[in-house]
């Protein structure tokens, strides 16, 4: 036997024959409501959606939707290789499958490289200091000297 439920207008749940109440709007629509509770809220303009108890939050929070259901397939991620400004992306790949050995020897000599440099820019400002210096006309200071630094009388 099919028993005829309606759906409360607020919460959605199913009201069988014999349980819940009419409430005719002033329009003259008709709003089947489960119980007191649901009418007092629905009256006070108060939203299903922010109301844990209702349908209508469950709905939207995705609750109890097949509960056991087929998992969701998990995307698996693939790592793509993106040039960087400068070398390309085949250039990487190539650097990534050379042996450890190699590449360490590589690194290596840059730095050994790169350490000369810095040594050579070095000596050379050491170099154009003392120059600079040797140029540079020699003053010859007073025999007073400043009496004020020392303490001496001031005018």
């Amino acid at each position: 036997m099919v028993v005829k439920t309606d759906k409360c207008a607020f919460s959605e749940f199913n009201i069988f024959p014999g349980h819940g109440m009419k409430f005719v709007k002033r329009d003259g629509t008709p709003l089947m409501v489960i119980s007191r509770k649901a009418k007092s809220l629905m009256m006070q303009r108060k939203k299903p959606a922010k109301l844990t108890w209702t349908q209508r939050w469950r709905i939207m929070n995705k609750k109890g939707l097949a509960e056991g259901g087929v998992r969701k397939r998990t995307r698996r991620v693939v790592k793509v290789q993106r040039a960087i400004v400068g070398t390309s992306a085949d250039d990487i790949k190539k650097l990534r499958t050379q042996k450890p050995e190699l590449r360490s020897a590589q690194r290596e000599a840059a730095l050994r490289e790169t350490k000369e440099r810095n040594k050579a820019k070095k000596a050379e400002k050491i170099k154009n200091k003392a120059v600079a210096k040797a140029n540079q006309p020699k003053v010859k200071a007073p025999k007073g000297g400043n009496k004020n630094a020392r303490g001496g009388a001031k005018r």
